[in-house]
Protein backbone atom coordinates (compact mmCIF):
# COMPACT_ATOMS: atom_id res chain seq x y z
CA UNK A 1 0.00 0.00 0.00
CA UNK A 2 3.20 2.57 0.91
CA UNK A 3 4.62 1.82 -2.71
CA UNK A 4 0.54 2.82 -4.50
CA UNK A 5 0.74 5.69 -2.17
CA UNK A 6 4.60 6.65 -4.03
CA UNK A 7 3.52 5.05 -7.61
CA UNK A 8 0.08 6.51 -8.17
CA UNK A 9 1.16 10.24 -8.75
CA UNK A 10 4.12 8.84 -10.78
CA UNK A 11 1.17 6.78 -12.89
CA UNK A 12 -0.66 9.50 -13.44
CA UNK A 13 2.45 11.86 -14.37
CA UNK A 14 2.88 9.07 -17.08
CA UNK A 15 -0.77 8.85 -18.28
CA UNK A 16 -0.86 12.96 -18.93
CA UNK A 17 2.67 12.13 -20.82
CA UNK A 18 1.09 9.09 -22.85
CA UNK A 19 -2.14 10.95 -23.94
CA UNK A 20 0.16 13.72 -25.78
CA UNK A 21 2.40 10.98 -27.11
CA UNK A 22 -0.29 9.25 -28.82
CA UNK A 23 -0.69 12.49 -30.91
CA UNK A 24 -2.92 14.12 -28.88
CA UNK A 25 -1.14 17.35 -29.10
CA UNK A 26 -3.88 19.85 -27.98
CA UNK A 27 -4.93 18.27 -25.18
CA UNK A 28 -7.27 19.57 -23.55
CA UNK A 29 -6.36 21.45 -20.28
CA UNK A 30 -9.21 20.46 -18.15
CA UNK A 31 -8.65 17.03 -19.58
CA UNK A 32 -5.13 17.30 -17.76
CA UNK A 33 -6.56 18.67 -14.77
CA UNK A 34 -9.25 16.41 -13.96
CA UNK A 35 -6.35 13.53 -14.27
CA UNK A 36 -4.47 15.32 -11.79
CA UNK A 37 -7.10 15.72 -9.44
CA UNK A 38 -8.26 11.68 -9.76
CA UNK A 39 -5.18 10.59 -8.90
CA UNK A 40 -4.70 12.95 -6.20
CA UNK A 41 -8.04 11.78 -4.68
CA UNK A 42 -7.16 7.86 -5.74
CA UNK A 43 -4.02 8.80 -3.75
CA UNK A 44 -5.93 10.34 -0.71
CA UNK A 45 -8.75 7.24 -0.42
CA UNK A 46 -5.52 4.95 0.06
CA UNK A 47 -3.88 7.00 2.57
CA UNK A 48 -7.51 6.98 4.55
CA UNK A 49 -7.55 3.20 4.05
CA UNK A 50 -4.10 2.90 5.55
CA UNK A 51 -5.33 5.32 8.89
CA UNK A 52 -7.98 3.13 8.88
CA UNK A 53 -6.07 0.07 9.04
CA UNK A 54 -3.49 1.36 11.36
CA UNK A 55 -2.91 -0.23 14.54
CA UNK A 56 -2.20 2.41 17.14
CA UNK A 57 -1.46 0.56 19.93
CA UNK A 58 1.95 0.29 18.93
CA UNK A 59 5.39 2.45 18.38
CA UNK A 60 6.42 0.23 15.67
CA UNK A 61 6.67 0.83 12.03
CA UNK A 62 4.09 -0.71 10.15
CA UNK A 63 3.45 -1.73 6.59
CA UNK A 64 7.46 -2.28 6.17
CA UNK A 65 8.23 -2.44 2.40
CA UNK A 66 12.34 -4.10 1.92
CA UNK A 67 13.37 -3.51 -1.77
CA UNK A 68 17.35 -5.13 -2.00
CA UNK A 69 17.45 -5.00 -5.92
CA UNK A 70 17.39 -1.25 -6.14
CA UNK A 71 21.29 -0.13 -5.85
CA UNK A 72 23.53 -0.57 -3.72
CA UNK A 73 21.64 0.37 -0.76
CA UNK A 74 18.11 -0.48 0.59
CA UNK A 75 14.65 0.78 0.17
CA UNK A 76 12.55 0.60 3.30
CA UNK A 77 8.97 2.13 3.53
CA UNK A 78 7.32 2.08 6.73
CA UNK A 79 4.89 4.16 8.69
CA UNK A 80 4.77 5.10 12.56
CA UNK A 81 2.12 7.20 14.44
CA UNK A 82 3.94 9.63 14.12
CA UNK A 83 4.19 9.82 9.97
CA UNK A 84 0.89 8.99 9.18
CA UNK A 85 -0.65 12.03 10.13
CA UNK A 86 2.13 13.98 7.75
CA UNK A 87 1.16 11.28 5.00
CA UNK A 88 -2.52 12.30 5.16
CA UNK A 89 -1.86 15.70 5.25
CA UNK A 90 0.03 15.57 2.13
CA UNK A 91 -2.48 13.56 0.83
CA UNK A 92 -5.28 16.20 1.60
CA UNK A 93 -3.58 19.27 0.60
CA UNK A 94 -2.63 17.93 -2.77
CA UNK A 95 -5.68 18.31 -4.10
CA UNK A 96 -6.43 21.42 -2.46
CA UNK A 97 -3.55 22.63 -4.05
CA UNK A 98 -4.22 21.64 -7.68
CA UNK A 99 -8.09 22.92 -7.03
CA UNK A 100 -6.99 26.41 -5.70
CA UNK A 101 -5.30 27.59 -9.45
CA UNK A 102 -7.88 25.32 -11.27
CA UNK A 103 -8.71 28.42 -13.45
CA UNK A 104 -5.66 30.67 -13.13
CA UNK A 105 -3.48 28.77 -14.62
CA UNK A 106 -4.60 28.59 -18.42
CA UNK A 107 -0.98 28.24 -20.21
CA UNK A 108 1.45 25.90 -19.45
CA UNK A 109 -0.94 23.44 -17.93
CA UNK A 110 0.39 20.06 -18.44
CA UNK A 111 3.79 21.40 -16.83
CA UNK A 112 1.64 22.37 -13.96
CA UNK A 113 -0.05 19.17 -12.90
CA UNK A 114 2.90 17.05 -13.72
CA UNK A 115 4.85 19.24 -11.39
CA UNK A 116 2.33 18.92 -8.49
CA UNK A 117 1.90 15.44 -9.15
CA UNK A 118 5.64 14.68 -9.00
CA UNK A 119 5.79 16.98 -5.82
CA UNK A 120 3.23 14.77 -3.94
CA UNK A 121 5.20 11.82 -4.33
CA UNK A 122 8.85 13.47 -3.27
CA UNK A 123 6.96 14.85 -0.32
CA UNK A 124 5.71 11.28 0.53
CA UNK A 125 8.60 9.55 0.35
CA UNK A 126 10.26 11.58 3.03
CA UNK A 127 7.59 10.76 5.22
CA UNK A 128 7.29 6.97 4.26
CA UNK A 129 11.59 6.00 4.15
CA UNK A 130 13.13 4.65 7.14
CA UNK A 131 16.93 5.53 6.08
CA UNK A 132 18.24 8.56 6.89
CA UNK A 133 20.55 8.93 3.34
CA UNK A 134 16.93 8.37 1.44
CA UNK A 135 15.41 10.77 4.20
CA UNK A 136 17.95 13.72 3.08
CA UNK A 137 17.74 12.65 -0.93
CA UNK A 138 14.05 12.87 -1.18
CA UNK A 139 14.29 15.65 1.59
CA UNK A 140 16.27 17.75 -1.05
CA UNK A 141 14.49 16.35 -4.20
CA UNK A 142 11.83 18.57 -3.66
CA UNK A 143 13.90 21.76 -4.41
CA UNK A 144 13.65 21.53 -8.90
CA UNK A 145 9.72 20.75 -8.59
CA UNK A 146 9.71 24.37 -6.45
CA UNK A 147 11.90 25.98 -7.80
CA UNK A 148 10.35 25.44 -11.33
CA UNK A 149 7.15 25.48 -9.88
CA UNK A 150 7.57 29.37 -8.76
CA UNK A 151 10.12 29.84 -11.77
CA UNK A 152 7.69 29.31 -14.37
CA UNK A 153 4.06 30.42 -12.84
CA UNK A 154 4.87 33.13 -10.41
CA UNK A 155 4.74 36.67 -10.37
CA UNK A 156 7.05 39.10 -11.24
CA UNK A 157 9.41 38.70 -9.78
CA UNK A 158 9.63 35.09 -9.70
CA UNK A 159 12.79 33.82 -10.57
CA UNK A 160 14.46 35.67 -7.72
CA UNK A 161 12.23 34.19 -5.66
CA UNK A 162 13.02 30.59 -6.81
CA UNK A 163 16.59 30.86 -6.27
CA UNK A 164 16.33 32.37 -2.74
CA UNK A 165 14.48 28.91 -2.17
CA UNK A 166 16.88 27.00 -4.03
CA UNK A 167 19.76 28.08 -3.05
CA UNK A 168 19.16 28.88 0.66
CA UNK A 169 17.71 25.30 1.84
CA UNK A 170 20.09 23.88 -0.45
CA UNK A 171 23.32 25.69 1.61
CA UNK A 172 21.35 24.74 4.71
CA UNK A 173 20.80 21.32 4.14
CA UNK A 174 24.76 20.47 3.40
CA UNK A 175 25.12 20.49 6.88
CA UNK A 176 22.68 18.12 7.34
CA UNK A 177 24.23 15.66 5.11
CA UNK A 178 27.96 16.25 6.70
CA UNK A 179 25.73 14.68 9.89
CA UNK A 180 23.97 12.37 8.16
CA UNK A 181 27.81 10.68 6.79
CA UNK A 182 29.39 11.15 10.10
CA UNK A 183 26.56 9.35 11.59
CA UNK A 184 27.43 6.75 8.83
CA UNK A 185 30.88 6.45 8.82
CA UNK A 186 30.72 5.71 12.89
CA UNK A 187 27.79 2.91 12.78
CA UNK A 188 28.47 1.61 9.05
CA UNK A 189 24.38 1.78 9.03
CA UNK A 190 22.13 4.56 7.42
CA UNK A 191 18.58 2.55 8.71
CA UNK A 192 16.53 4.23 11.19
CA UNK A 193 16.16 1.18 13.22
CA UNK A 194 19.43 0.60 13.55
CA UNK A 195 20.39 3.89 14.88
CA UNK A 196 17.55 4.60 17.28
CA UNK A 197 19.72 1.34 19.47
CA UNK A 198 22.72 3.46 19.29
CA UNK A 199 23.91 6.02 21.86
CA UNK A 200 26.44 8.56 20.22
CA UNK A 201 28.89 9.90 22.84
CA UNK A 202 28.11 13.77 24.10
CA UNK A 203 31.08 15.82 21.91
CA UNK A 204 29.81 13.70 18.87
CA UNK A 205 26.47 14.45 19.68
CA UNK A 206 26.67 18.04 19.99
CA UNK A 207 28.63 18.33 16.37
CA UNK A 208 25.81 16.23 14.98
CA UNK A 209 23.10 18.67 17.03
CA UNK A 210 24.72 21.86 15.49
CA UNK A 211 24.57 20.81 11.92
CA UNK A 212 21.04 18.79 11.63
CA UNK A 213 19.57 21.80 13.53
CA UNK A 214 20.90 24.43 11.71
CA UNK A 215 19.56 22.85 8.03
CA UNK A 216 16.12 22.10 10.14
CA UNK A 217 15.92 25.95 11.53
CA UNK A 218 16.33 27.16 7.77
CA UNK A 219 13.54 25.00 6.36
CA UNK A 220 11.16 25.96 9.72
CA UNK A 221 12.70 28.91 9.39
CA UNK A 222 13.58 31.07 12.34
CA UNK A 223 14.54 34.61 12.77
CA UNK A 224 17.49 35.47 10.20
CA UNK A 225 16.88 32.34 8.16
CA UNK A 226 13.51 33.20 6.70
CA UNK A 227 13.96 35.51 3.61
CA UNK A 228 14.07 32.82 1.37
CA UNK A 229 9.90 31.94 2.30
CA UNK A 230 8.65 35.66 2.22
CA UNK A 231 9.89 36.06 -1.11
CA UNK A 232 8.82 32.31 -1.99
CA UNK A 233 5.20 33.22 -0.77
CA UNK A 234 5.01 36.37 -2.51
CA UNK A 235 5.89 35.60 -6.07
CA UNK A 236 4.37 32.03 -6.28
CA UNK A 237 1.77 30.90 -7.26
CA UNK A 238 -1.36 29.90 -4.91
CA UNK A 239 -0.67 25.99 -5.11
CA UNK A 240 3.15 26.54 -4.59
CA UNK A 241 2.04 28.80 -1.58
CA UNK A 242 -0.36 26.56 -0.20
CA UNK A 243 2.39 23.23 -0.11
CA UNK A 244 5.12 25.40 1.04
CA UNK A 245 3.33 26.38 4.31
CA UNK A 246 1.23 23.53 4.54
CA UNK A 247 3.86 20.66 3.85
CA UNK A 248 7.02 22.02 3.26
CA UNK A 249 7.63 23.86 6.24
CA UNK A 250 6.63 20.39 7.91
CA UNK A 251 9.31 18.66 6.94
CA UNK A 252 11.78 20.13 9.10
CA UNK A 253 9.10 19.08 12.32
CA UNK A 254 8.87 15.84 11.50
CA UNK A 255 12.98 15.58 10.30
CA UNK A 256 13.25 16.59 14.25
CA UNK A 257 11.50 13.82 15.63
CA UNK A 258 13.55 11.72 13.11
CA UNK A 259 17.12 12.39 13.59
CA UNK A 260 17.73 15.04 16.45
CA UNK A 261 14.97 13.85 19.45
CA UNK A 262 15.82 10.01 19.14
CA UNK A 263 19.75 9.84 17.89
CA UNK A 264 20.46 12.70 20.29
CA UNK A 265 18.83 13.06 23.25
CA UNK A 266 21.61 14.55 25.64
CA UNK A 267 22.44 17.30 23.32
CA UNK A 268 18.98 18.20 23.20
CA UNK A 269 18.16 18.16 27.10
CA UNK A 270 21.11 20.90 26.77
CA UNK A 271 20.87 22.98 24.04
CA UNK A 272 16.53 23.18 24.49
CA UNK A 273 17.29 27.13 25.72
CA UNK A 274 18.79 28.07 23.09
CA UNK A 275 16.20 26.79 20.65
CA UNK A 276 13.59 28.22 22.94
CA UNK A 277 15.65 31.83 22.43
CA UNK A 278 15.74 31.82 18.72
CA UNK A 279 12.31 30.63 18.46
CA UNK A 280 10.88 33.58 20.77
CA UNK A 281 12.85 36.19 19.11
CA UNK A 282 11.53 34.91 16.12
CA UNK A 283 7.41 34.64 17.34
CA UNK A 284 8.10 38.26 18.39
CA UNK A 285 10.09 39.61 15.22
CA UNK A 286 7.61 37.48 13.06
CA UNK A 287 4.60 38.48 14.51
CA UNK A 288 5.33 42.41 14.69
CA UNK A 289 6.56 42.19 10.90
CA UNK A 290 3.29 40.89 10.39
CA UNK A 291 1.46 43.70 11.72
CA UNK A 292 3.59 46.75 9.79
CA UNK A 293 3.19 44.61 6.19
CA UNK A 294 0.78 46.21 3.93
CA UNK A 295 0.97 42.89 1.22
CA UNK A 296 -1.85 40.51 2.42
CA UNK A 297 0.14 37.45 0.87
CA UNK A 298 3.31 38.72 3.02
CA UNK A 299 1.43 38.75 5.88
CA UNK A 300 -0.17 35.07 6.05
CA UNK A 301 4.17 34.65 4.75
CA UNK A 302 5.10 36.25 8.57
CA UNK A 303 2.31 34.66 10.40
CA UNK A 304 3.23 30.90 9.12
CA UNK A 305 6.77 32.15 10.37
CA UNK A 306 5.71 32.86 14.07
CA UNK A 307 3.49 29.60 14.28
CA UNK A 308 6.08 27.44 12.76
CA UNK A 309 8.79 28.78 15.99
CA UNK A 310 5.69 27.99 18.31
CA UNK A 311 5.62 24.28 17.13
CA UNK A 312 9.59 24.09 17.05
CA UNK A 313 9.93 25.43 20.69
CA UNK A 314 7.05 22.70 21.53
CA UNK A 315 8.70 19.59 20.29
CA UNK A 316 12.03 20.36 22.30
CA UNK A 317 9.77 20.64 25.64
CA UNK A 318 10.38 16.81 26.05
CA UNK A 319 6.81 16.37 27.04
CA UNK A 320 4.34 14.88 26.09
CA UNK A 321 1.91 16.93 26.22
CA UNK A 322 4.83 19.89 24.32
CA UNK A 323 5.31 17.24 21.57
CA UNK A 324 1.94 16.33 20.74
CA UNK A 325 0.65 19.73 20.37
CA UNK A 326 3.72 20.84 18.64
CA UNK A 327 2.49 17.79 15.95
CA UNK A 328 -1.54 19.08 16.40
CA UNK A 329 -0.15 22.55 16.21
CA UNK A 330 1.92 21.47 12.63
CA UNK A 331 -1.14 20.10 10.96
CA UNK A 332 -3.81 22.97 12.33
CA UNK A 333 -1.11 25.32 10.36
CA UNK A 334 -1.26 23.36 7.14
CA UNK A 335 -5.32 23.79 7.05
CA UNK A 336 -5.62 27.52 8.19
CA UNK A 337 -2.61 28.97 6.29
CA UNK A 338 -3.96 26.96 2.99
CA UNK A 339 -7.36 27.88 3.98
CA UNK A 340 -5.98 32.12 4.04
CA UNK A 341 -3.76 31.74 1.55
CA UNK A 342 -6.86 30.55 -0.67
CA UNK A 343 -8.59 33.25 0.38
CA UNK A 344 -6.34 36.07 0.13
CA UNK A 345 -3.65 34.62 -2.72
CA UNK A 346 -6.41 32.98 -4.35
CA UNK A 347 -10.23 34.82 -4.64
CA UNK A 348 -9.28 38.29 -3.58
CA UNK A 349 -6.47 38.83 -5.42
CA UNK A 350 -7.94 36.69 -8.83
CA UNK A 351 -10.66 38.95 -8.88
CA UNK A 352 -8.95 42.19 -8.21
CA UNK A 353 -5.30 41.47 -9.39
CA UNK A 354 -3.01 43.54 -6.24
CA UNK A 355 -2.73 42.28 -3.11
CA UNK A 356 -2.52 45.67 -1.43
CA UNK A 357 -4.40 45.55 1.85
CA UNK A 358 -5.61 49.48 1.18
CA UNK A 359 -7.63 48.46 -1.21
CA UNK A 360 -9.68 46.18 0.47
CA UNK A 361 -12.31 47.32 2.55
CA UNK A 362 -16.07 46.67 3.06
CA UNK A 363 -15.82 42.97 1.47
CA UNK A 364 -18.42 41.99 3.64
CA UNK A 365 -20.89 43.65 2.05
CA UNK A 366 -20.23 42.49 -2.09
CA UNK A 367 -18.79 39.00 -0.38
CA UNK A 368 -20.91 37.98 2.33
CA UNK A 369 -20.02 34.19 2.28
CA UNK A 370 -16.39 34.75 1.65
CA UNK A 371 -16.19 36.71 4.97
CA UNK A 372 -18.22 33.98 7.02
CA UNK A 373 -15.63 31.56 6.14
CA UNK A 374 -12.48 34.30 6.00
CA UNK A 375 -13.85 34.57 10.06
CA UNK A 376 -13.79 31.20 10.93
CA UNK A 377 -10.26 30.92 9.37
CA UNK A 378 -8.76 33.97 11.20
CA UNK A 379 -10.30 32.62 14.24
CA UNK A 380 -8.28 29.26 13.43
CA UNK A 381 -5.19 31.80 12.61
CA UNK A 382 -5.98 33.14 16.39
CA UNK A 383 -5.70 29.56 18.22
CA UNK A 384 -9.13 30.85 19.57
CA UNK A 385 -11.30 27.57 21.26
CA UNK A 386 -12.61 24.92 19.43
CA UNK A 387 -10.37 25.25 16.54
CA UNK A 388 -7.42 22.57 16.37
CA UNK A 389 -4.90 25.81 16.50
CA UNK A 390 -5.85 25.84 19.93
CA UNK A 391 -5.46 22.35 20.77
CA UNK A 392 -2.05 22.29 19.50
CA UNK A 393 -1.00 26.23 20.69
CA UNK A 394 -2.21 25.20 24.38
CA UNK A 395 -0.50 21.77 24.16
CA UNK A 396 2.98 23.62 22.52
CA UNK A 397 2.86 26.32 25.38
CA UNK A 398 2.30 24.00 28.36
CA UNK A 399 5.06 22.17 27.78
CA UNK A 400 7.25 25.22 26.88
CA UNK A 401 6.15 26.48 30.97
CA UNK A 402 6.87 22.55 32.11
CA UNK A 403 10.17 23.06 30.83
CA UNK A 404 11.20 26.57 31.53
CA UNK A 405 8.44 28.81 32.91
CA UNK A 406 10.59 32.46 32.35
CA UNK A 407 10.84 31.51 28.63
CA UNK A 408 7.43 30.20 28.59
CA UNK A 409 6.05 33.34 29.64
CA UNK A 410 7.28 35.44 26.73
CA UNK A 411 6.49 32.25 24.59
CA UNK A 412 2.86 32.85 25.35
CA UNK A 413 3.22 36.46 23.84
CA UNK A 414 2.15 34.59 20.73
CA UNK A 415 -1.22 34.48 21.54
CA UNK A 416 -1.79 38.41 21.80
CA UNK A 417 0.04 39.04 18.76
CA UNK A 418 -1.79 36.48 16.64
CA UNK A 419 -4.98 37.43 17.90
CA UNK A 420 -4.09 41.12 16.85
CA UNK A 421 -2.70 40.78 13.84
CA UNK A 422 -5.09 38.45 12.18
CA UNK A 423 -8.31 40.26 13.49
CA UNK A 424 -6.60 43.87 12.37
CA UNK A 425 -6.16 42.12 9.01
CA UNK A 426 -9.79 41.04 9.04
CA UNK A 427 -11.32 44.07 10.18
CA UNK A 428 -9.34 46.08 7.29
CA UNK A 429 -10.35 43.49 4.33
CA UNK A 430 -14.20 42.61 5.39
CA UNK A 431 -14.91 45.69 7.03
CA UNK A 432 -12.96 49.11 7.05
CA UNK A 433 -15.51 51.63 5.35
CA UNK A 434 -17.13 51.15 2.18
CA UNK A 435 -15.91 49.84 -0.90
CA UNK A 436 -14.91 50.90 -4.41
CA UNK A 437 -16.98 51.09 -7.84
CA UNK A 438 -14.51 49.24 -8.84
CA UNK A 439 -15.00 46.37 -6.33
CA UNK A 440 -18.39 46.71 -6.83
CA UNK A 441 -18.80 46.29 -11.01
CA UNK A 442 -16.01 43.36 -10.42
CA UNK A 443 -16.15 41.52 -7.43
CA UNK A 444 -18.08 38.28 -7.00
CA UNK A 445 -18.59 36.17 -4.03
CA UNK A 446 -17.08 32.77 -3.58
CA UNK A 447 -18.22 30.13 -6.26
CA UNK A 448 -18.64 26.42 -6.10
CA UNK A 449 -15.20 25.28 -5.84
CA UNK A 450 -13.69 28.03 -3.67
CA UNK A 451 -16.83 27.40 -1.56
CA UNK A 452 -15.99 23.62 -1.26
CA UNK A 453 -12.13 23.99 -0.42
CA UNK A 454 -12.50 26.39 2.31
CA UNK A 455 -15.23 24.45 3.37
CA UNK A 456 -13.06 20.87 3.68
CA UNK A 457 -10.25 23.06 5.84
CA UNK A 458 -12.90 24.99 7.61
CA UNK A 459 -14.51 21.31 8.53
CA UNK A 460 -11.03 19.95 9.35
CA UNK A 461 -10.26 22.58 11.61
CA UNK A 462 -13.53 22.52 13.47
CA UNK A 463 -13.89 19.12 14.15
CA UNK A 464 -10.96 18.32 15.17
CA UNK A 465 -10.59 21.32 17.74
CA UNK A 466 -13.84 20.05 19.00
CA UNK A 467 -13.00 16.60 19.05
CA UNK A 468 -8.61 16.21 18.71
CA UNK A 469 -8.60 12.42 20.01
CA UNK A 470 -8.14 10.76 16.51
CA UNK A 471 -4.51 13.18 16.69
CA UNK A 472 -3.89 12.89 20.20
CA UNK A 473 -4.54 9.03 21.13
CA UNK A 474 -2.88 8.02 17.74
CA UNK A 475 0.61 10.09 18.65
CA UNK A 476 0.78 8.79 22.33
CA UNK A 477 2.53 5.62 22.05
CA UNK A 478 5.41 7.32 19.29
CA UNK A 479 5.60 10.65 21.64
CA UNK A 480 5.97 8.23 24.91
CA UNK A 481 8.68 6.16 23.44
CA UNK A 482 10.60 9.41 22.01
CA UNK A 483 10.21 10.89 25.46
CA UNK A 484 11.22 7.96 27.08
CA UNK A 485 14.80 6.65 25.79
CA UNK A 486 17.28 6.08 27.57
CA UNK A 487 19.91 8.95 28.11
CA UNK A 488 23.44 7.62 29.22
Amino acid sequence: MLTSLLLTPIIGIFTICANISYGALNINSNRIKVIGLVTSIVNLITSLVIFILFDFSTNQFQFVQEYHEISSFDLYLGLDGLSIYFVLLTTIITPIALLSNWSSITENVRSYVIIILLLESLLLAVFLVLDILLFYIFFESILPPLFLLIGLFGSSNKVRASFYLFLYTLFGSLFLLLSILTMSSIMGTTDFDALYKTNFNYSTQLFLFYGIFLSFAVKTPTIFLNTWLLKAHVESPLSGSIILAAIVLKLSLYGIFRLILPLLPKATLDYTYIVYLIGIITIIYASLSTLRTIDVKELIAYSSVSHAAVYLIGVFSNTIQGIEGGVALGLAHGFVSSGLFICVGGILYDRSGTRLISFYRGMAQIMPLFSILFFILSLGNCGVPLTLNFVGEFMSLYGVFERLPLLGLFASSSIVFSAAYTIFTYNRIAFGGSYTKFLEDNVNDINKREFFMLLILVLFTVVLGIYPSPVLDGLHFSVSSLIYTPVV
